[in-house]
């Protein structure tokens, strides 16, 4: 069975998966984590980026999977890693890491034709101050978002709990960029929005599989992406972090795919 047989569609175009659907997101979700896992040890002061995406490119072929990005619309890296005011879609480098630099590293793998996608936060040293209180926020978003998720509430919902937690702390919400449907393809209906309006857009139903990946300013929301095509930057310099997990709706709420199977998916839990 392929994607266009598989399950069913809504009138929004967003696909059903079925119960036994959940087995091979898991799968993948879970391979995804194991190596953002892996590579937190390597995060330290003095690392070049190219070094992380090397060592995340051999963990996916030894584990006899593919990576979703590279190729993809001629992207040639198996991660994104974006740091302090990045918001996302950073080019693995020579950019060595500083002490204190934050970091968000964004991994898809593809297992079995199915794609687990999934990013969090990191640290090279010591977490500075400020840093630390936006990473806390944008993770604490992440979860208040996927808590919204259950059938008969809406996709505006998601990103009103995300938007009201973000905005509560005076920090800002990205626009520019959003969460998106995938399971045996990397990005489908629907767009995920990390603000809005609660009650509105198309209601969740049990078989959604999709990701919820808030990014969070610490100063303006407004974005500019550079000359390379890949690489968003917040306007205003000031720093950026993001979170994200591939969820499925179930009959009673969200199932994560993306759990870190050591439980480090905040930089500060051990």
């Amino acid at each position: 069975m392929d994607e266009k047989t598989r399950g069913r569609l809504t009138k929004d175009g967003i696909r059903i998966y079925d119960a036994s659907d959940f087995a091979g997101m898991h799968k993948a979700g879970e391979l995804a984590a194991s190596i953002l896992d892996r590579i937190a040890e390597y995060v330290v002061p003095g690392q070049t980026t190219g070094e992380l995406d090397r060592l995340i490119t051999e963990w996916v072929n030894d584990a006899g999977a593919r990576s979703a990005t590279i190729g993809y619309k001629g992207y040639k890296h198996a991660s994104c890693i974006s740091v302090n005011h990045v918001v996302c879609h950073g080019i693995p480098g020579d950019k060595r890491l500083k002490e204190g630099s934050i970091l968000n590293i964004d991994v898809t793998v593809i297992v079995d034709g199915w794609f687990g996608d999934t990013s969090r936060m990191y640290v090279a040293g010591k977490l500075p101050r400020k840093a630390e209180r936006l990473i806390q926020v944008t993770h604490d978003a992440l979860m208040k978002g996927i808590e919204a998720v259950k059938p008969g509430n809406t996709f505006g919902d998601i990103g009103h709990a995300i938007q009201t937690y973000v905005e509560a702390h005076r920090m800002s919400v990205v626009r520019d960029f959003c969460g998106h449907g995938l399971g045996r393809v990397f990005h489908a209906p629907p767009n995920v929005l990390h603000y809005g309006r609660a009650g509105t857009g198309p209601k969740l139903e049990e078989g959604m599989f999709f990701t919820i990946e808030p990014m969070v300013n610490l100063g303006r929301p407004e974005t500019l992406v550079l000359d390379d095509d890949w690489t968003a930057v917040t306007r205003d310099k000031s720093l950026s972090a993001q979170f994200e997990h591939s969820v499925g709706v179930t009959a009673n709420g969200a199932e994560i795919f993306t759990q870190s199977p050591t439980g480090k998916f905040h930089p500060t839990y051990s």
